[in-house]
């Protein structure tokens, strides 16, 4: 499976890169702050809401749901998930989170003041990542489709492909909404693509490279990888991390000359 990360990476980095006829901006950045995170914490799922972040972690027996206090990051709040269940990324929908889970095929609503489980519902296939809008939820599933759930059923309405010039991209993991374009980690790469919820088309590449180099994620874990997204609509912040990562990033893009 790393294989088939690594090639459909550089494939969709050299379809970016490639051709001006794709006129598809390539995004840098620059750190403006960074903020400490718990590496211990596998993050799935990452948002922000009311100044705070959200998250949800994975793995078999640490899975768990968090508020965490971005200055410091303290964790202010928990709620451990089940030892069987790995958990997945999680986003809020009016006043409830909503957080997947990888292959048990449920998700689970939590009332985001106290959470409490509040319900739970089925879905087919792995769930991965989710975000949504005022209208909408959006879920992946590791491949290059996009689910479009509704938010109160949360029964999936639609799909869309993500495709850059006609050819899907895969592994579509962790999603944020941005101003009204859908953001996804690609998994097992430095890239974040930029998507039009509407129809899937990739509007944007955002390189990450040599934000947190290997060497100081202070772990040999080959899955600490980046994995992490949240947009502070307010004051237009937009936050970044990875998987065991020591630091949450908030980042400022800066257009890339090809």
């Amino acid at each position: 499976m790393l294989k088939h990360v690594i090639v459909s990476t550089l494939a969709l980095a050299a379809t970016a890169g490639a051709s001006a006829q794709a006129n598809v901006p390539i995004y840098g950045y620059v750190v403006k702050n960074s903020y400490p995170h718990d590496p211990k914490a596998f993050t799935q799922g990452l948002f922000f809401r009311d100044g705070h972040l959200y998250e949800t972690t994975g793995r078999n027996g640490t899975s768990s749901l968090r508020k965490v206090e971005l200055n410091t990051g303290k964790v202010l709040q928990k709620a451990d998930m089940p030892q069987e269940i790995f958990g997945e990324g999680s986003t809020a929908v009016g006043n409830d989170i909503v957080a997947l889970t990888w292959t048990s095929q449920v998700g689970y609503v939590f009332d985001m003041k106290t959470f409490k489980l509040k319900q739970t519902f089925k879905y087919v296939g792995e769930g991965w990542g989710l975000a949504s809008d005022a209208k909408q939820v959006y879920m992946s599933d590791g491949s290059s489709f996009i689910r479009i759930l509704e938010p109160k059923t949360y029964k999936e309405l639609r799909r869309i492909q993500v495709t850059h010039k006609g050819q899907p991209i895969e592994r579509l993991n962790e999603l944020e909404m941005v101003d009204g374009e859908l953001f996804s980690n690609v998994w097992g790469s430095e890239l974040i693509l930029r998507i039009d919820p509407a129809n899937g088309s990739v509007k944007g590449v955002i390189n990450l490279e040599g934000l947190l180099p290997a060497a100081q994620r202070g772990t040999l874990d080959p899955d600490a990888v980046l994995n992490g997204i949240a947009w502070d609509a307010k004051r237009k912040r937009l936050f970044v991390t990875g998987k065991l990562w020591p630091k949450v990033f908030e980042i400022e893009l800066r257009p890339q000359t090809r």
